[in-house]
């Protein structure tokens, strides 16, 4: 009995060992489906993945077809529109230039036509030697006349045919008046024409021929020709470049007092300029325009050592080699 139950007993072990042989081959065939059904999923992703990228890349380059299509859509467009396109552009262009214009004109003809801008005042400034009624006969201006119907450069060079004036400018103040701004030119020396005198500017210009005397220092030897000795007239070109050297003369004077002692210039000869002081009852022989505040001092103490005594003063030398000028008194008979 005994082995019966042994055997019996082994023979439940054994197949007790079977039985647990068979769950743990059962978990790991659980465990090696799991694994596959893993993998396959990573397969899936993967090739999803893949998709994804392929598929932006498709969408890229379906853009880029797109924007190529639209650009040669853009390229299509007839000459005939571009040509139309332009004319209406052509078009506008003129309606707003015509419309500008119109608008300029019609103001520009209310302006000369409104009675608001009729002349009703001139006015003359900074004028001493010619009157304001001979300045406003000039411009040929009047009461009435628009303030805008005339050209003030036409004006500006009617004035200036007056020998004294030198420069003109008219300024309009709307809404009717007219101001006339002159500068005069001032007679600084005089010359002989005939029996008269002609006051001249520093500029050369003739401003008058009278028969009176000014107290101006009085020009003589020059070589501008009686014919051409006229009030307006100028100087030629010779005697316009002593002139510049003459009012060089008389600025150097006017620094030593001795300007208003000179009655009268010598310009004959070449690099010699002679002045007279007649009151002084001297005659200066000056030489060229070189050393001429040198000249002056010495000019002032020689009058002043020789007062009363008529003779000749003597600058003309060259003062580099050692020139020094002297007093030689008239001899009278």
């Amino acid at each position: 009995m005994k082995a019966k139950e042994n055997n019996v007993n082994m023979y439940y072990m054994n197949q007790g060992k079977k039985s647990k042989e068979t769950i743990d081959e059962m978990m790991q065939r659980k465990k090696a489906k799991e694994r596959e059904k893993r993998i396959k999923l990573q397969k899936q992703q993967r090739q999803e993945d893949k998709f994804d990228f392929e598929t932006e890349e498709v969408i890229g380059m379906t853009n880029r077809n797109n924007h190529k299509k639209q650009e040669a859509k853009k390229k299509k467009i007839s000459k005939q529109e571009i040509a139309k396109n332009k004319k209406k552009k052509r078009i506008k262009k003129f309606l707003k230039w015509t419309t500008i214009i119109l608008i300029l004109c019609g103001g520009i003809t209310f302006l000369m036509v409104s009675p608001i801008f009729n002349i009703k005042e001139i006015e003359v400034v900074q004028n001493n030697r010619v009157s304001a009624d001979t300045i406003k006969s000039l411009s040929g201006l009047n009461s009435n006349m628009n303030i805008f119907r005339f050209w003030s450069a036409n004006v500006e060079k009617q004035i200036e045919e007056n020998a004294y004036i030198e420069d003109v400018k008219i300024k309009r103040k709307l809404p009717n008046k007219i101001q006339i701004e002159v500068i005069e030119r001032e007679p600084r020396f005089s010359i002989q024409i005939l029996n008269s005198y002609g006051y001249i500017s520093s500029q050369g210009y003739i401003l008058e021929i009278n028969n009176n005397e000014l107290a101006l220092p009085v020009i003589t030897g020059i070589n501008t020709q009686e014919e051409n000795r006229k009030v307006g007239y100028r100087l030629v070109e010779e005697d316009l470049y002593k002139l510049e050297e003459i009012l060089k003369i008389m600025n150097t004077a006017k620094e030593n007092n001795l300007d208003t002692k000179v009655t009268s210039i010598d310009i004959s000869q070449k690099n010699e300029y002679i002045m007279t002081m007649q009151d002084e009852k001297k005659t200066i022989y000056l030489g060229d325009i070189s050393n001429l505040s040198a000249k002056m001092v010495y000019i002032q103490g020689i009058l002043e050592d020789n007062k009363d005594k008529e003779g000749t003063i003597f600058v003309n030398g060259d003062f580099n080699k050692k020139f020094r000028p002297y007093f030689r008194e008239k001899v009278t008979v």
